[in-house]
């Protein structure tokens, strides 16, 4: 039937696309495949197959039309998210569609960004090209949500990543926390990282723990945006993401009374401070902090600790998705808790949903979504 078919060959397109997470932004992680008809009683056959290349470009379109050459004409595209309608760096990728012959054009989601935004199917059918839409949309969203979070919201998608022992604790009484979790659960992570455009941690585990926070021991050659929230920017220049920083970049977030010097001394050595608002306890406000994110591009953010900064993002509901990897120790009650207070003292809904869980090695993964996540449509 056709609409097996469609979805079968949409999933294949956002599976592609998922393969640009963590290295197109600000662009979203685009997949598309082209397929004709087959003979009479024989299967269709993918023609072309294209995803959103680092940088953002070539699009997955301009991809898979070039795979298909001659062949897209009179045949279906499958587009995880609406054909960009505007001139960028690169032509309309709906204009280069109609250039190819595409008979119809099958996409998941309509492209929220204002430059494109409902232009893309509209070309298509102002060429006389069929254009269906909405199919596999949810598994379009989820691929693509930290584009969508940025385009919504202004700010990237937040996962909060944390490695607990079964009461819930992230270190002993005197700080001793590696490792908690296992090696497979510790490659998960990286694995983690390298599909986020970047990776935050607050000024205490970066200090103490002494980070590297790039993607390591999985033969890829990217590694996202570190960034460290840091009131008074005291993480020392020679600490390991000062000494790195011409193998991935740092960015760190400041309040309004870090000295000028310390701005200075990171600038010289190439990081980039962010200057941030700060709130009535004089920590950094994470909500207008998201917002300078979004606004220097970034899509999806993976927080690693610690509990403060955890806390912070939770109080001010700005967690999308909580990845917790839970290993069979026991500390007590004595042991630090994997969040500092964010002054609950009601039950109220639950503020997740589980959307996936597996064993991870010796330890257990698993993923919780928000269960009202505004940044759908």
């Amino acid at each position: 039937m056709q609409a097996d078919e469609d979805a079968r060959f949409m999933l294949l397109a956002i599976a592609l696309g998922r393969r640009g997470l963590g290295r197109v932004w600000p662009n979203p992680a685009v997949g598309c495949v082209i397929v004709r008809p087959g003979r009479p009683g024989q299967a269709p056959v993918i023609v072309g197959r294209g995803w959103t290349q680092p940088g953002g470009r070539p699009h997955a379109e301009t991809q898979a039309l070039a795979q298909a050459g001659s062949a897209a004409r009179g045949a279906t595209a499958y587009v995880s998210l609406e054909p960009c309608a505007h001139h960028g760096h690169t032509p309309p990728c709906a204009a280069a569609l109609t250039q190819a012959g595409v008979a119809r054009v099958v996409s998941a989601l309509r492209d929220p960004d204002p430059r494109v935004d409902g232009g893309g199917h509209a070309m298509l059918r102002a060429a006389g090209i069929a254009v269906d839409i909405g199919v596999q949309a949810q598994a379009a969203a989820d691929a693509n949500a930290g584009f969508l979070c940025r385009v919504r919201l202004g700010r990237p998608f937040v996962t909060l990543k944390l490695a607990l022992t079964l009461d819930g604790r992230i270190a002993t009484a005197s700080g001793e926390s590696r490792w908690i979790t296992g090696p497979q659960a510790r490659r998960a992570v990286h694995m983690m990282r390298a599909r986020h455009d970047g990776v935050m941690v607050g000024a205490g585990t970066a200090r103490i723990d002494d980070p590297d926070l790039r993607v390591r021991n999985l033969g890829v050659s990217h590694s996202p945006v570190r960034i460290v929230t840091d009131s008074r920017l005291g993480l020392a220049l020679d600490s390991r993401l000062g000494r790195s920083l011409d193998l991935a970049p740092v960015w760190l977030m400041h309040g309004p009374s870090a000295p000028a010097h310390k701005i200075r001394a990171w600038t010289a050595i190439g990081a980039r401070p962010l200057a941030c608002q700060q709130d009535g306890m004089g920590r950094l406000d994470m909500t207008p902090a998201l917002q300078q994110l979004g606004g220097a591009g970034l899509t999806r953010v993976l927080c690693e600790g610690g509990g403060g900064l955890g806390a912070s993002l939770m109080q001010a509901g700005l967690v999308d998705d909580l990845v917790v990897f839970s290993a069979g120790r026991l500390f007590g009650g004595d042991g630090m808790a994997a969040l500092a207070s964010i002054g609950m003292t009601t039950l109220g809904p639950g503020q997740f949903t589980l959307v996936e869980s597996r064993p991870c090695g010796d330890d257990l993964m698993h993923r919780w979504r928000r269960t009202d996540p505004a940044w759908l449509p």
